[in-house]
């Protein structure tokens, strides 16, 4: 992240709520239908995770809210990441190239990628992260309105799939905007920091992953299904994880290819499930699997709206 950004320290916040919320939306989107918040701030101190909600949408010790796009078209084609508030700009940061993360490399205190810091006039300060290679459009010192647009949603420093991840901060301490006074938390009313706190809904993915036969849940349970490369394969299996799914959900699978897409597979639920696994796959051609890159993704959808999305990438060889 940003330098001073990253390197904060997951804290509850220790002054008292705004008097007014007074942030927006940091992207132009529609959730649930362009966009998903795909993970929230975690308030859980310990190793364990919990949202604000004592939900599971989050990773232990995730310090900001993502807005993850449904798809990496929309990145090619350009989604604007606009201020949350009115601010000063304080840093930026805009030389990173968007490409999957791949573990191992050194990102030297700039896994936020590219990326813009306002500082509010509350006392406030929020970060904007993963955006788009040359797409930042403001200089430090700049003042900027509520709606300004910074730049657009990328695939820079630490993610693998495009999302714009916003941290709120206040002083040293990390703020969780949809309830930031944390000893509310998991108890509504909810005292948010949003102008119109975006809606929760606790259902969600925990992963996906490619895989050369349908795997033990217990092994998806584990992580120890999903591959990273597949030399020879017979079939090529595309699953998702997935938490508190009502009857009637749909679970979408895509799986495209060096040539294209391989499959797309609807998977709807029979009944509510606390956890659920859902996989397809496609035998190998005749003369075997395209040697390259392989995505995967995983959709889960309740009527119009889409909860959540999760990718995955393998390698053929």
């Amino acid at each position: 992240m940003i330098r001073n950004a990253i390197a904060l320290t997951i804290a509850s916040a220790t002054g008292s709520v705004a008097d007014v919320s007074f942030l927006g939306l940091p992207l132009d989107c529609v959730l649930g239908e362009t966009c998903v918040i795909a993970t929230y701030p975690d308030i859980d101190p310990s190793p364990d995770r919990s949202d604000y909600r004592c939900g599971l949408k989050t990773h232990d010790g995730h310090s900001g809210t993502d807005f993850a796009l449904v798809s990496f078209d929309q990145m090619d084609e350009g989604v604007r990441v606009i201020a949350a508030a009115a601010g000063r700009v304080e840093a930026i940061r805009n030389t990173r190239p968007d490409q999957p993360y791949i573990p191992g490399t050194d990102l030297k205190g700039q896994e936020c990628g590219n990326a813009v810091r306002l500082n509010h006039d509350n006392g406030y300060q929020s970060v904007y992260c993963h955006m788009k290679l040359g797409s930042v459009r403001v200089t430090p010192g700049q003042r900027v309105v509520q709606g300004q647009v910074l730049g657009e949603v990328g695939l820079s420093g630490l993610t693998t799939f495009p999302h714009l991840h916003l941290t709120i901060t206040q002083g040293a301490d990390i703020v969780d905007p949809f309830a930031p006074e944390q000893s509310n938390a998991c108890s509504e009313p909810f005292e948010a920091l949003w102008q119109q706190s975006p809606s929760y809904n606790e259902a969600g993915l925990f992963s996906a992953g490619v895989t050369d036969a349908v795997p033990d849940l217990e092994d998806v349970q584990s992580g120890s299904a999903r591959r990273n490369l597949l030399l020879r394969s017979d079939a090529l299996v595309l699953y998702a994880h997935g938490f508190h799914g009502d009857r009637d959900d749909r679970i979408e699978l895509a799986l495209t290819g060096p040539d294209g897409i391989v499959f797309e597979h609807t998977a709807r639920l029979q009944q509510d499930q606390t956890e659920m696994m859902r996989a397809y796959g496609r035998r190998a051609p005749s003369d075997g699997w395209p040697k390259g890159r392989y995505h995967g993704t995983a959709k889960l959808i309740r009527g119009d709206t889409i909860l959540a999305i999760v990718h995955t990438d393998v390698i053929v060889d």
